[in-house]
């Protein structure tokens, strides 16, 4: 009878690499149809960030158009899109008909905002 023996696989000494998971923005959009009050209320309720970031990300959406709200994996980044979706009317303002715009958008790390590129929980 024939033995066959396999051959032990070649040990190069680099271990695989594992690839770092996309990370993603959290990006919510302009409205005129929402206060400042709105949106500090709804940031520190959705993204649990503190009063005074929710005020500045109230006061760069409001300046800029856009601000990031989160920065963190895609499907966490997702729900809390569809989170700021769901939020509602400003109840402050009669021309306020929903909630605000969010979108997702993958992250720039090492980006010029000093929030990209850091992922939160």
């Amino acid at each position: 009878m024939t033995e066959t023996r396999a051959k032990p696989a070649p040990q190069t000494g680099d271990k695989p690499k594992t690839k770092q998971p996309w990370l993603w923005n959290v990006v919510l959009l302009d409205s005129d149809d929402h206060t400042y009050d709105y949106v500090i209320r709804m940031v520190q309720e959705l993204f649990a960030h503190d009063v005074e970031k929710a005020f500045l990300i109230a006061d760069r959406v409001n300046h800029d158009g856009r601000a990031v709200c989160l920065t963190t994996h895609k499907e966490h980044a997702e729900l809390k899109r569809d989170q700021v979706l769901a939020f509602g009317r400003d109840p402050m303002l009669t021309t306020s008909k929903g909630s605000m715009s969010a979108i997702i958008e993958p992250a720039e790390v090492g980006g010029d905002d000093g929030d990209r590129g850091k992922e939160e929980k």
